[in-house]
């Protein structure tokens, strides 16, 4: 067996939906893989197939003793498992994993993978969390950025140096299961879907504002929400929020699901009016699939689309702009449409397959076990 290798995360749901693919790639070339995050409903399933363990995390803000307690955790866990290499995903894990991995002599790959419009502004807690950043990230081996906007952020503002820094496209996406489907769409029924956590970030109530422009002249058009309710964030739109809309008929509300690849099979378009994004993996799936996008012009949004080639780019927080680029997807023929998400594929296959990212992963392995 080779180097043992420990994926964290602050979720099991996380590293199931995100990281599996890589546990696996990871166990399939000779490492023992170990599974780290807050215990929830996915982690039966993470157990299954590897060593799992729990550890307490609070995901509400940063509080000095409750993060204390997350790091004794991860240090207990490492001094326990002894670890080679760490790979660390979301900012509690980057951040306090790494502090962990500091004090019991484990090395680090740091997965930045999105930094949220809050990152930018000068709170109290977005300067807490750049000096616990700076800290944290001095002690890793290789730190992983999913777009260069971010990279160069960090660098700009001294909280990581340039030679540990390197980039990966998003999460990547398995472009094998997540193919094309031969579903027949209609040519005056176009459905538009949204899938992301509900949240205002997220460009939700854009979407909301521009569907209701739209329903106006095209009332066969129809709008769809895919995501999680009541998440904890400043931003998270309240569950009577969403009912409220679905009253009033702009929108269907479509819950969770663990099978997101149906529900994107019976879209014609996916909508992500995101405000700031690391890559998001829903553009990357739909992509995959084939199917055109309408994004934000935003750091990483824009990197998935070809403005006029697989989508159309609007500007962000402009629920006018967005609705000029779904009439204009409105308007294209269903060949025309097609023929965008074919070009899509083709860009998943070249740029953002997982194949990719897990390539990255195992040569800084290599490099630093």
């Amino acid at each position: 067996m080779g180097a043992r290798v420990a994926i964290i995360s602050n979720t099991s749901w996380n590293i199931f939906n995100f990281r599996l693919n890589l546990a696996r790639a990871l166990r399939t070339y000779g490492y023992e893989v170990i599974l780290i995050a807050p215990r929830d409903e996915y982690s039966e399933r993470l157990s299954r197939e590897f060593e799992y363990h729990d550890i307490y995390m609070s995901n509400k803000g940063t509080n000095p003793i409750e993060d204390l307690k997350t790091t004794i955790g991860f240090y207990k866990l490492f001094s326990q498992l002894k670890p080679s290499v760490i790979l660390s995903y979301t900012i509690k894990p980057n951040i306090y994993g790494n502090i962990a991995g500091k004090l019991s002599n484990v090395k680090s790959i740091n997965n930045i993978s999105g930094l949220g419009t809050a990152f930018i502004q000068e709170s109290l807690i977005t300067k807490v969390v750049k000096q616990l950043y700076k800290y944290s990230l001095s002690k890793s081996s290789r730190v992983f950025f999913q777009n260069g906007d971010d990279r160069e952020l960090f660098i700009d503002k001294q909280l990581v140096k340039n030679a540990t820094c390197d980039l990966v496209p998003g999460s990547g996406v398995d472009s094998q299961k997540f193919q094309p489907s031969i579903l027949e769409h209609s040519s005056t029924q176009i459905k538009f879907l949204l899938i992301a956590r509900m949240l205002w970030d997220k460009g939700v109530g854009e979407f909301i504002e521009s569907a209701r422009i739209i329903k106006e002249k095209y009332p066969n058009a129809s709008f769809y929400l895919l995501g999680a309710i009541g998440v904890e964030n400043s931003t998270a739109i309240q569950r009577e929020q969403i009912e409220a809309w679905e009253d009033e008929g702009i929108i269907k509300y479509l819950g969770i699901s663990d099978n997101v690849k149906e529900v994107i099979d019976k879209a014609d378009c996916i909508v992500l009016p995101s405000y700031r994004e690391g890559v998001p993996r829903s553009l990357l799936e739909a992509a995959s699939m084939a199917k055109p996008i309408i994004t934000t012009n935003v750091v990483g949004c824009k990197e998935v689309v070809d403005d006029g080639i697989n989508g159309f780019l609007c500007e962000a927080k402009n629920a006018k702009d967005l609705a000029r680029q779904i009439e204009k997807m409105i308007l294209l023929s269903s060949y025309e449409r097609e023929e965008m998400g074919w070009a899509g594929r083709a860009k998943i296959i070249n740029e953002f397959d997982e194949k990719i990212v897990i390539d990255k992963y195992i040569t800084a392995i290599k490099e630093i076990a």
